[in-house]
């Protein structure tokens, strides 16, 4: 993770696209401080008058009203200084959650897998709200604390140039211990953050998992973990209140002895009478307010510590290169936000400038999506992590408009990894995949992907009604269109027991809905979709036989006229493919229609073996 440092650098140049909001916050603040001066003048002015000149009230009457005036307008500068910067605060949060979400979804489900969803979710909505306190109070206070003093500085030495040395000597001290406990309170904070993320994770995990930790008996050992969790992120968060604490009495401490300092300076010159007492009075009511916005800054800097270091792992999600294809320019949901319109996010550059081969090249010319599609992976290989062994090696095989190729082989053998490359999840380490003769990375992947349907062996079903779910494949789909899809799918008798038909709620990941009702779904789904190549991921696994027989039937339907690469185990499935193509350790080892590898005796007729029970006709 950056160190703070970093992290502020960088949080100072997203607010570069709202500075404006930035700069009137800090001119209120500035026109405020001014008229402090002017208060603390024209109190001291009416207090020298009573008390030493005697003056009466309708004398000082008029210096009376403006202090009166000059507090209120103070009052109303700090309220709308305020209220902007909770603006443009929320602006820039709003603008980095929606780059970090677009940034997300560029990176794909690939990338994703390799995370925790729980800690994901708190970075994107608990960790950006934490940068409130930064935004909205640190970035003005940092102003505050720079412009202010010094203006006042510039006031005092024309009027007392020993109390200007007292307090250009001080200050620079008291930021120096400050800076000092802000490299403590870095440390503890990362760790807070650390056990937070872990405890956010580690929560959405127990919770997605709840049946199985019931069935096995090992909910209360969860829940044992997870207080463990919560303690070890309450000490964490005492800690950092510690520091806290201390910089808060160091800060104090320093400021009241350098203000005690000026008073005993002031008073000794007062009583030889060698300083008038208004302006003794004047340098001492402005002393306390030199040091003000230094004290407030460092409040502030711990108060929103946690969200830069929050900012960090923004920041280390936007810099993280997608394992697969991007559309040109970088930006998966066609979002352009106000942090940098046409920047790619997190401020790196574009992928395919000057990346090695193998990476995105953009095509110099628009290419023509158009099916039929003919699909040739050439010897294509695709490794991980570097070091492992390879997911995929050398395979090379061509699918050609109109046919259903099925991919059989053991787990771990690479088919899902083939399904991911093919959708540009994954990028090929070696070797290419050509769709129409063009390179699929010189393809414009959004355009591509709107060519595929794609059914998993768990297909995930959104909150919300099973039309919304069905529209998700096509947002234009008239009533009839939706009610065609869900018929030919088979689920139109389900559906219609429901009591709303398709604009019946069903429950986050379908829980209101059997497996097989969620995947007569899918098919549904895809079927509305008419996309023109078609993707199988076991689709009928996990299924009782009756009801893969109904979602087999909406396969059936759905493969008709398309280009078809599908992933199974079931003969039912695999006996239709017009070939097969047998992978076992990221290699294509057989390839061939079924009769053709059933007489061959190799590692297909043993699957199918297995299959069946030891019986093979």
């Amino acid at each position: 993770m950056n160190n703070a440092n970093q992290n502020m650098m960088r949080l100072v140049q997203r607010v570069q696209p709202v500075r404006v909001l930035l700069i009137l916050t800090v001119t209120l603040g500035l026109v405020s401080g001014g008229l402090l001066m002017v208060q603390a003048f024209g109190l001291a002015k009416v207090v020298n008058s009573v008390f030493l000149e005697h003056a009466q009230l309708s004398q000082v009457k008029t210096w009376l009203w403006v202090l009166l005036g000059i507090i209120l307008v103070r009052g109303l500068l700090t309220w709308a200084g305020q209220a902007v910067a909770a603006r443009f605060a929320i602006r820039v949060k709003t603008d980095l959650r929606r780059q970090l979400t677009d940034q997300l979804l560029r990176l794909g489900p690939a990338w994703a897998k390799g995370e925790q969803r729980g800690e994901l979710v708190n970075t994107a909505v608990q960790g950006i709200e934490q940068l409130q306190a930064y935004l909205a109070k640190y970035l003005p206070q940092m102003a505050f604390a720079t412009l202010l003093p010094l203006a006042i500085l510039g006031f005092v030495v024309t009027r007392d140039w020993l109390t200007a040395l007292i307090l250009g000597v001080t200050a620079p001290l008291i930021v120096f211990f400050m800076i000092l406990v802000g490299k403590m309170a870095e440390s503890t904070s990362q760790q807070q953050w650390q056990k937070l993320s872990l405890l956010a994770a580690q929560l959405l995990d127990v919770l997605e998992g709840l049946t199985t930790l019931k069935v096995f008996g090992r909910s209360r050992a969860q829940v044992q973990w997870l207080g463990r969790a919560s303690e070890a992120y309450r000490m964490a968060t005492l800690r950092t209140l510690r520091v806290a604490f201390v910089s808060a009495f160091l800060m104090e401490l320093f400021a009241t002895l350098s203000t005690a300092v000026v008073a005993v300076s002031l008073g000794l010159r007062l009583v030889s009478g060698r300083m008038s007492f208004a302006t003794a009075f004047l340098v001492l009511l402005l002393t306390p307010e030199f040091y003000q916005p230094i004290r407030a800054l460092g409040s502030e800097f711990h108060a929103g510590l946690n969200g830069v270091t929050a900012a960090g792992r923004v920041f280390d999600i936007l810099d993280a290169q997608p394992p697969g294809l991007v559309p040109e320019g970088g930006n998966s949901a066609g979002y352009t936000g106000a942090l940098g319109a046409g920047e790619p996010a997190g401020g790196a550059a574009a992928p395919g400038a000057g990346e090695p081969a193998g990476r995105l090249r953009p095509s110099p010319v628009p290419v023509a999506l158009a099916p039929p599609f003919t699909v040739e992976f050439k010897r294509v290989s695709f490794t991980y992590t570097p070091g492992d062994a390879p997911a995929l090696q050398e395979v090379s095989f061509t699918l050609y408009p109109g046919q259903t190729l099925a991919v059989v082989g053991p787990s771990g053998a690479g088919k899902s990894t083939l399904l991911d490359l093919l959708q540009g999840f994954l990028r090929p380490t070696q070797g290419e995949i050509w769709v129409n003769g063009v390179d699929l990375q010189n393809l414009p992947i959004l355009q591509w992907r709107r060519q595929v349907s794609l059914l998993r062996q768990h297909s995930h079903v959104f909150a919300g009604t099973i039309a919304d779910n069905l529209r998700f494949a096509r947002p234009t789909a008239s009533v009839q269109d939706v009610e065609q899809a869900v018929a030919t799918a088979g689920a139109k008798d389900w559906i219609a027991q429901l009591p709303q038909g398709v604009d019946t709620p069903v429950g986050e990941g379908g829980s209101t809905l059997s497996g097989g009702q969620v995947q007569r779904l899918a098919v549904a789904r895809a079927l509305l979709k008419q996309a023109p190549l078609v993707l199988l991921d076991e689709p009928t696994a996990h299924l009782d036989p009756v009801t893969e027989r109904a979602v087999q039937s909406g396969l059936d339907r759905l493969l008709v006229g398309a280009t078809a690469l599908v992933v199974a185990h079931r003969l039912s499935t695999v006996e239709r493919a017009d070939e097969i193509l047998v992978l076992a350790h990221g290699r294509v080892v057989e390839q061939g229609t079924h009769t053709q590898l059933v007489g061959r005796k190799g590692l297909y007729h043993s699957l199918q073996l297995a299959y069946r029970g030891g019986e093979l006709g």
